[in-house]
C-alpha cells in the first residue's frame, strides 16, 4: 500500500521517546507510527456487529436493568 506523507506536532518528550524506542528496537519512526496509529484506530473503532449484540442483550435484559436501576 502507498504510504501517505502527514506533518503532526508532538510533544517534545514523546518525540524523544519515540526516536529512543526506534534506535532500541532497530526500527524506523515511521514505521512504529504506523503500528501505533493502527492499533489505536482499532481499539477505538466500535465494530457494528459488537454494537449490535450489545443491543440485543439491553433488549433481552430489559427487565433485569430496570430492576438494577430501580
Amino acid at each position: 500500500m502507498p504510504a501517505v506523507k502527514i506533518s503532526s506536532k508532538l510533544d517534545e518528550k514523546v518525540w524523544k521517546d519515540l526516536k529512543e524506542l526506534a534506535n532500541e528496537t532497530h526500527q524506523n519512526v515511521s514505521g512504529l507510527l504506523t503500528e501505533a496509529v493502527r492499533e489505536y484506530v482499532q481499539r477505538r473503532r466500535v465494530r457494528p456487529s459488537v454494537l449490535r449484540h450489545l443491543e440485543r442483550s439491553m433488549e433481552e435484559n430489559e427487565q433485569l436493568g430496570k430492576l438494577l436501576a430501580g
